[in-house]
């Protein structure tokens, strides 16, 4: 429970009574820390007992069973007079339920307030949603930073951040604004009221907000919103349509030979004095040679110090071959999905799983070529967003995206694949209830996160 702190009950020394009473009491005892201090979040049941693999008889003989204060002088929680019997202990409210009079928190608790940074909040951002799986093209992350530090009590969550949803984020005192889309994308070489999107930054700076967009690190990050999109439709093996690649350093494996081990010495002493260089083996080239062959790696930034160094050596220079250098994958990570449903659907059950994912209750449909609402569903392809792109040329019996162009459409449906467009906003929005969700769960009760209820899709059915 972050930002409290637990009051466990303590035992006094007391004497105890002789005999299967006094066994009986130490066990009550031994029981009573357990339930207070590290069980003190089971409930008030049976089920506490199971817990602890035996009876609640066990802590209470029957010729006692009727007079709970004989064991209650044993409980520091316990307090008695004439008008009032009430007990914080755990144990006894299992024992004694309709004895003692408690308060209906399991535990007493004292809060302990916590305040929460700009700075932590973004940490916490970061990880639900790293930046370096944004898209080389958008911008992402902090894009406004109010100058006065303050604490971060109410967040506001938008697909879109509109002037209205400005203006909502004003009127509750919001301090920092999490917009999907980034509401700054182009340049600014002045902020004036000409243009609406300067507008957000100003009204931003004036009432202290902060702004922060994931945009496209939420579409790639595993579990994001193109997994919570295609898993509208139904269970499968869902695979990434363009993988997304570790943000490490570019390292380069490079091979070489050397005469001797005197010239293998040399030649480690500068890449070391360099500083190039990260890994180095090294063997005999021949058993009847005293040539050495190496293998080392670099990252990108030190290529151009170590072929530097080697070209000073003949044999290593001419012998050198510089390895082809990648990335490794992030599983489950990049931009689309596709998903081989565990149980083929029709195309119109498809159509209905998408509008009851999305809250939605139109979609537009373009069925591919031959195919019928009738015609069976087995893989699907998804891009929330605008997924033209990202779509383009994927074998799928089904796409399904915010938006496409007329002729990206007729290409799509060409090619046999029908397409489900859900307007842009559309097909994006409803996660927001799943990031609300899981920044809850990092941040503490104090911090107020809420959904715009102006932001919506500029778009209508009418």
């Amino acid at each position: 429970m972050p930002g409290f702190s637990l009051l466990c009950c303590t035992q006094e020394s007391k004497q105890m009574p002789g005999g299967w009473f006094k066994a009986s009491m130490r066990l009550f005892r031994l029981a009573h820390r357990l339930a207070n201090a590290t069980l003190w979040s089971f409930p008030h049941n049976p089920l506490f007992f199971r817990t602890l693999s035996v009876s609640p008889t066990v802590f209470l003989p029957q010729p006692f069973s009727l007079f709970p204060l004989l064991y209650s002088k044993y409980c520091t929680s316990f307090t008695h007079n004439s008008s009032f019997k009430s007990c914080r202990c755990s144990l006894c409210l299992v024992l004694f339920p309709d004895f003692f009079s408690v308060s209906s928190a399991f535990c007493h608790t004292i809060q302990s307030p916590i305040t929460m940074t700009l700075s932590d909040v973004l940490g916490v951002l970061e990880q639900l949603a790293p930046l370096s799986l944004a898209e080389p093209w958008d911008n992402v992350g902090l894009l406004v930073e109010p100058s006065r530090p303050h604490p971060i009590q109410t967040i506001l969550l938008t697909n879109d951040l509109t002037m209205a949803v400005m203006e909502e984020a004003v009127d509750m005192s919001c301090d920092l604004i999490i917009s999907y889309h980034p509401p700054l994308f182009r340049p600014f070489k002045r902020l004036v009221q000409k243009d609406w999107k300067q507008q957000l930054a100003i009204r931003a700076l004036e009432a202290g907000i902060a702004v922060y967009s994931p945009h496209t690190s939420l579409d790639s990050v595993k579990g994001g919103i193109n997994d919570w999109l295609i898993g509208g439709v139904g269970s499968g093996s869902v695979s990434v349509l363009h993988q997304a690649v570790s943000s490490a350093p570019v390292c380069h494996k490079l091979e070489f030979t050397v005469r001797n081990h005197e010239e293998l010495n040399t030649v480690l002493a500068e890449l070391k004095e360099r500083e190039a260089g990260r890994t180095f083996k090294f063997n005999a080239a021949r058993p009847d040679s005293d040539m050495y062959s190496v293998s080392m790696s670099c990252i990108d930034s030190e290529l151009t110090g170590v072929v530097q160094i080697l070209s000073k050596h003949l044999l290593a220079c001419q012998s050198l071959n510089i390895l082809p250098a990648s990335k490794p994958p992030l599983p489950g990570c990049g931009q689309g999905r596709r998903s081989i449903l565990d149980e083929p659907i029709s195309v119109a059950a498809a159509v209905d799983r998408v509008k009851a994912h999305l809250g939605l209750s139109h979609v537009r449909l373009a069925l591919g070529t031959q195919q019928t609402l009738e015609s069976t569903v087995s893989t699907v392809a998804v891009c929330a967003g605008s997924g033209s792109s990202v779509l383009q040329g994927v074998k799928a019996d089904l796409c399904i995206t915010g938006e496409m162009s007329h002729h990206e459409v007729l290409d799509t449906v060409a090619a046999g694949t029908s397409v489900i467009l859900c307007d842009h906003s559309n097909s994006e929005r409803g996660f927001l209830s799943v990031l609300r969700e899981r920044l809850a769960v990092h941040l503490p009760e104090s911090v107020s996160i809420r959904l715009s209820q102006k932001d919506r899709d500029p778009l209508e059915v009418v």
